[in-house]
């Protein structure tokens, strides 16, 4: 289990780097309590030429200006007034490509996250939504900025390796306003029947 480093985030191609974090963990530690889960969601946004990213023609506003940092810095946002959603910021500075979390499996501070969650056994509810996964994480819009080398919120690699046909690709999910763009094949996620399995392996 090793922290990925910033070099992985600096790479140009944001696709790429969406479809590589799927099997990766996503760790917070607040307050000295830990949890992870093994993220099985993402989405990629293509900065200043996609219509769907909140950085489209170079828009730039107080809420993105972290999208334009240097990458390996989360960027977190409030969706409806209630969601608070898990960005990882990637690419160099000025270029503002961004990867959402859209799902994880809990692995580790279980019970911390079902009694975030308020929950009492594990089921899709408890982080299959980005939504859901940074309450699970106890990440909040106050976390916005933070590095992913930090102690309090990072990616690690626990060598955990997916075949192409257990990582599905498709259009993303809730930005019909973006056009043709809407159509891109920027969603990925790991098979229902690969997720399945590893909840076997997990809870039961």
């Amino acid at each position: 289990m090793k922290k990925i480093g910033r070099d992985f985030y600096l790479r140009e191609d944001v696709v790429n780097i969406s479809k590589e974090l799927i099997g990766k963990f996503l760790v917070t530690r607040f307050n000295g309590k830990l949890t992870s889960g093994m993220i099985i969601e993402t989405e990629a946004y293509n900065g200043s030429m996609d219509k769907a990213s909140h950085a489209y023609n170079f828009r730039r506003t107080a809420r993105n200006e972290v999208m334009y940092g240097v990458g390996g810095a989360s960027y977190v946002y409030l969706c409806y007034g209630i969601h608070h959603l898990f960005n990882i910021v990637t690419n160099k500075k000025d270029v503002p490509h961004a990867v959402l979390i859209r799902a994880i499996l809990p692995k580790d501070g279980v019970e911390t996250m079902l009694k975030r969650r308020k929950l009492k056994t594990i089921t899709k509810k408890v982080s299959d939504g980005p939504g859901t996964l940074s309450q699970a994480l106890g990440i909040k819009t106050n976390h916005s900025g933070t590095p992913l080398n930090s102690e309090l919120i990072w990616v690690e690699d626990r060598n955990i390796n997916f075949k192409k046909s257990e990582i599905e690709a498709g259009p993303r999910i809730g930005v019909d306003y973006a056009g043709k763009d809407a159509l891109l094949p920027y969603r990925f996620r790991l098979t229902e029947q690969t997720v399945n399995k590893i909840r076997n392996e997990w809870y039961s």
